[in-house]
């Protein structure tokens, strides 16, 4: 590949950057979610402080990350700064989003 190729591909792939960077600054919603369950009103009504709810996921299980509601990730729990935080483990393929699209 001669420089003059190099120059060129180097210099598309900035224009091509340059174009997405108004996106950059546009606000999306994170969700990080821990399980999933189904409650009558009844059982609602009797919650108190204290109460255990079970979720449909088992401990140790990865835990799912979207965005704008949107399965995007995986990922484990973990702390940081005393902040609770998500260390993603797995990136979901464009194959399996259209799937679950389907």
């Amino acid at each position: 590949m001669s420089e003059n190729t190099i120059n060129e591909l180097t210099k598309e792939s900035a224009v091509d950057a340059n174009k997405l960077d108004f996106i950059l600054d546009i606000p999306l919603n994170v969700t990080v979610e821990l399980g999933r369950t189904k409650l009558l009103v009844k059982d609602i009504l009797q919650l108190n402080q204290g109460a255990v709810v079970e979720l449909s996921k088992m401990a140790g299980e990865p835990l799912d990350v979207f965005v704008n509601s949107k399965l995007v990730a995986r990922g484990e729990a973990v702390v940081v700064n005393e902040k609770f935080a998500i260390r993603l483990v797995d990136i979901v393929s464009p194959n399996e989003r259209m799937e679950r699209m389907l």
